[in-house]
């Protein structure tokens, strides 16, 4: 059986706070998350968490080796340790998923943050509204939102920080980059994360960059940092050295023996237009080639030719929906109504047909936007010709695209068939319009009841159906987040998973399903229409090709085999991007050298309206690609390596080690929390020994609404997960109150006998005390200096005088108790107060000596910030020397009186500078010392110590 006195020792050691450099202090978010250990993504946990007094860290994984979720250890880690003012700034497309990870994998809420949602949540001004959000759940947010709250973001002292994507910010430190500057000072003072596979991606100056966002005292200033190690003699080494406290990169070859990564394969379906069709697209396409037309609003010309474009290569369907609006909104301007600058049309072709929001966070075309005078005539003429699209567009009987789909998902279920692999395909089409078409479209050829739509809104009535029937199953379960958007989201892809028979073998999907879903379960992709913003592509990819994708993934692309434009496009892609081949697909290397996505967009657009012959569209791609090319050279792929790769022979046998270490953590940590819910829970509930799991028949009354009665099994452990069981954590509201009330049980001085044959594993150090006796005391002690750090300190001897080490005394409180512990009146012999008072006072040391390293640390930075920017100003000095030791060489060369006359008054001035500039660096010297001594002494004030101790329990132990 739990004693109390097992319990209450179990309960303080779940609850305690390690030092940050062991495996025990991210206990409580590995033992809570539901993602499968890797060493690699502890280690960088762990370096993140190292030392408190760095403002921050850079995680720098190769791509695919799973950033998000060492920054969610980060993230749960602090949630547990109750430091939960927590914000996680990503790009826009980015925050649904980080939603989704946090939500799913951590347990941790989220709350994303826009414009809209703070209306809809106000509670007064913006901080008001922001700082009633933050502790409440992780705050997520897009850059440039957060850059608008900046006075609002600097006001609340955030716990933790995460950006992702941060080689957005790499030019950070240049005042023109308004983003990263705002975000400099927002953020100022607090802890951060930051994320990205590719910190040097074109100059060492972006890790500068990159560096100034995370701590300004990290290098002295932009001068000095280029003379030191771009312009300068400077080694690598000792940038490197520099680098390596805040920077930790793992890449693939060192975690092959951990992760599997399946592979890529890519196929192309070739489909050719009819006559007909063939005609409709080059008329549209002559259409939007003209540099003037009122159909295009001048300010908004380029994204809305570049939407037209798109619609017309997915479909009729899609294009003929667009005309139409168009055409509505030329009507209107017939009729009287003033032409606008083309924002409203925007949106609404955006909201429309479910595309990506990345246009509407798009400048647009700031030239040409003055009024026009209108020619109601040449309105007319274009409301004709628009109408005669749509005429023919609807006239039209057959759909070459359409049917080529239908030899699609034959060829691409037989490579699931040879692989293995489920039959489950997801299609990818950038129209809700043509979306909806292929669902029409493939219920009549044999696809009928094996479809699931999923969109930005997900309200076709099929996806309702499914929804509802989804609320009913999981009626009165926590898969049911009351929240019907996300709740929608999870249906349909609940009914896309089943295997049964039940559910859907093909996903119809617009853009919203690129970001914030994993479908692992599935291996076939089909792109009926390819995005030209390579970033796009290989984020639909990903939904599927990531970590735990058993298959390999085929990914299957349409070709207009009469449009050699989207030829080349596919070209460029599949060959210089490398999107479809191989086991990682596109590199981040490779994917941030492009401009940005959408601007690589538009000059594949600039290429379709400006390239009317055939020649002229093979000249364009080739200068673009030859660009390409140069942008995608490994000319600073050396520096990286050399500065950022981990050459330590002993990198492989770390990983191992740390990773033996979380298991053996781990397994400790569930005997501790199922011996603290057996013990709370005693009287409340059944247990199930073998599946770690237990039937609560009555809540406790504090917290019977967050706790239902019902079947609960542990996160972690279970041979057996019981997927109709509630998921128990430490962090469920039953587990906290389990842990609390085994913190505050009664354990007065008592006699426990512990019986080792209960135990039912072998443990010859216990074995050995089988018979005898002895006492036992359990310390906990708390040290606070720049962080809290909680040790539980055994001290423990036999009646024959052996002293038990702190590991016997762990093993013992291993063994479960005979009997009721009998109560005790004999007092604890001196011998035991003095040893455990020699422990207390070890521990206390050990901790000194822990932050007096990080102290140093953080010293050893202050004291090169300071060298850095001496040497700034010192390097003035001798630039004006260098320039008078070459005045007075021209002076003895001088041919003439004047020109001697015009270099002595230079050489007076730069004498007169010079002396200015020598009183200048004992002026700067003097402030930046004093600026450095007042860093110090406010971390030397943080380095005085505090220490509590508090006796948890005092007994007399027996094996027997």
């Amino acid at each position: 059986m739990i004693s109390a006195y097992h319990a209450k020792y179990y309960a303080h050691e779940l609850t305690r706070r390690d030092t940050a450099h062991g495996i025990g202090r991210l206990s409580h978010s590995l033992f809570d998350a539901k993602v499968d250990l890797n060493p690699h993504q502890i280690e960088a946990a762990l370096f993140a968490l190292r030392n408190p007094l760095q403002q921050g860290v850079l995680l720098a994984d190769e791509v695919g080796l799973g950033k998000t979720i060492e920054a969610g250890l980060v993230v749960c880690q602090s949630w547990a340790e109750r430091r939960r003012r927590l914000l996680v700034i990503c790009p826009a497309s980015l925050r649904k998923q980080w939603a989704q990870e946090l939500q799913e994998k951590f347990a941790v809420p989220t709350v994303v943050v826009d414009a809209v949602s703070m209306r809809k949540q106000s509670v007064g001004d913006l901080l008001s509204t922001l700082q009633a959000m933050a502790g409440k759940a992780v705050v997520i947010m897009s850059y440039p939102f957060a850059a608008k709250l900046e006075a609002e973001l600097r006001a609340i002292p955030w716990d933790l920080v995460v950006i992702d994507e941060a080689h957005k910010l790499r030019n950070a430190h240049r005042s023109s980059n308004r983003t990263g500057q705002a975000l400099r000072r927002a953020l100022d003072g607090r802890k951060k994360v930051l994320l990205t596979a590719t910190p040097l991606q074109n100059s060492l100056m972006e890790l500068y960059g990159l560096s100034t966002l995370i701590d300004e005292h990290m290098f002295g200033d932009e001068k000095a940092f280029r003379r030191q190690y771009v312009h300068g003699a400077a080694s690598m080494d000792e940038l490197r050295a520099r680098l390596g406290s805040y920077v930790n990169r793992t890449l693939r070859r060192d975690v092959l023996e951990y992760i599997r990564y399946t592979e890529r394969k890519a196929l192309t379906q070739p489909f050719e237009p009819i006559d007909e069709e063939q005609s409709l697209y080059e008329r549209i396409s002559a259409f939007l080639q003209r540099e003037d037309s009122y159909a295009l609003p001048r300010q908004q010309r380029h994204l809305t030719a570049l939407i037209l474009r798109k619609l017309l290569a997915s479909s009729s369907h899609a294009v003929v929906g667009t005309l139409l609006t168009i055409r509505d909104r030329l009507e209107r301007m017939l009729n009287g109504a003033e032409e606008d600058d083309g924002s409203q049309l925007l949106e609404q072709l955006v909201n429309d047909d479910d595309l990506e929001q990345d246009y509407l966070e798009d400048e647009g075309d700031l030239e040409g936007g003055e009024q026009r005078q209108l020619q109601k005539d040449n309105l007319r003429e274009e409301i004709a010709e628009l109408t005669a699209f749509i005429d023919a567009a609807n006239a039209l009987e057959t759909d070459t695209k359409a049917q080529a789909l239908l030899k699609a998902l034959t060829l691409g279920f037989g490579k699931m068939a040879d692989l293995g692999a489920p039959r489950k395909a997801i299609i990818f089409t950038e129209s809700k319009r043509t979306q909806e078409y292929l669902h029409r479209f493939l219920s009549a050829n044999g696809y009928q009841d094996k479809l699931v739509l999923f969109s930005g809104t997900n309200t076709h009535e099929n996806s309702t159906a499914i929804y509802r029937d989804w609320l009913e199953e999981h009626q009165g379960s926590d898969r049911v987040t009351g929240s019907p958007q996300v709740d929608r989201r999870t249906a349909l892809i609940d009914h896309f998973r089943k295997d049964d028979g039940s559910g859907a073998e093909i996903m119809i999907a617009t853009e919203a399903a690129a970001e914030g879903v994993n479908l692992q379960f599935c291996a076939l992709i089909i792109n009926y229409d390819l995005p030209w913003n390579p970033q796009r592509v290989e984020q639909r990819i990903g939904r599927c090709h990531r970590y735990g994708q058993r298959f390999d993934v085929v990914v299957i692309n349409f070709l207009n085999t009469r449009n050699q434009a989207d030829q080349r496009v596919l070209e460029l892609l599949t060959e210089k991007f490398n999107l479809f081949s191989g086991v990682f697909g596109a590199s981040d290397e490779v994917l941030g050298r492009v401009e940005g996505g959408l601007d690589f967009e538009k000059r594949i657009l600039q290429i379709y309206d400006t390239c009317r012959h055939p020649e002229d569209i093979e000249a364009a791609f080739n200068t673009l690609q030859s660009e390409l090319e140069e942008a995608i050279t490994d000319r600073i792929k050396d520096t990286q390596t050399q500065l950022l790769e981990n050459f330590d022979e002993d990198v492989h046998d770390r990983l191992k080690l740390r990773l033996d270490e979380a298991e053996a953590r781990l397994d400790r940590i569930g005997r501790w929390f199922w011996g603290v819910t057996r013990h709370a829970l005693a009287k409340c509930a059944r247990f199930d020994e073998q599946s770690y799991a237990f039937s609560l028949t009555q809540p406790p009354q504090a917290i019977a609404s967050l706790a239902p009665v019902g079947r609960y099994q542990f996160i972690r452990g279970a041979s057996q997960p019981d997927m109709m069981a509630h998921a128990y954590r430490l962090s469920h509201p039953l587990g906290e109150w389990s842990i609390d009330a085994c913190l505050k049980t009664e354990t007065p001085p008592a006699l426990l006998k512990l019986d080792y044959a209960k135990h039912g594993s072998r443990v010859s150090v216990i074995e050995q005390l089988r018979g005898k006796s002895g006492w036992l005391t359990l310390v906990h002690l708390s040290v606070t200096a720049f962080d809290t750090t909680d040790a539980l300190l055994f001290t423990g001897i036999t009646d024959g005088g052996q002293v038990l080490d702190q590991e016997t005394c762990e093993k013992l409180m291993a063994i479960p108790a005979a009997a009721k512990p009998e109560t005790l009146s004999s007092e604890m012999p001196g011998i035991l107060v003095a040893n455990s008072e020699r422990r207390v006072q070890a521990s206390i040391a050990e901790v000194l000596e822990a932050n007096q390293r990080l102290f140093n640390e953080e010293r050893d930075k202050l004291e090169r910030w300071a060298d850095d920017k001496l040497l700034a100003a010192e390097e003035a000095l001798r630039n004006t020397k260098s320039r008078i030791a070459q005045l007075k060489r021209d002076g003895r060369k001088a041919e003439s009186l004047q020109e001697q006359a015009e270099i002595q008054r230079e050489l007076a001035e730069l004498e007169r500078k010079q002396r200015r500039q020598r009183q200048e660096i004992f002026v700067v010297e003097d402030e930046i010392i004093e600026k450095r001594d007042a860093l110090l002494d406010s971390l030397q004030q943080r380095l005085n110590q505090k220490a509590e101790t508090t006796t948890l329990f005092t007994l007399r132990w027996q094996v027997v």
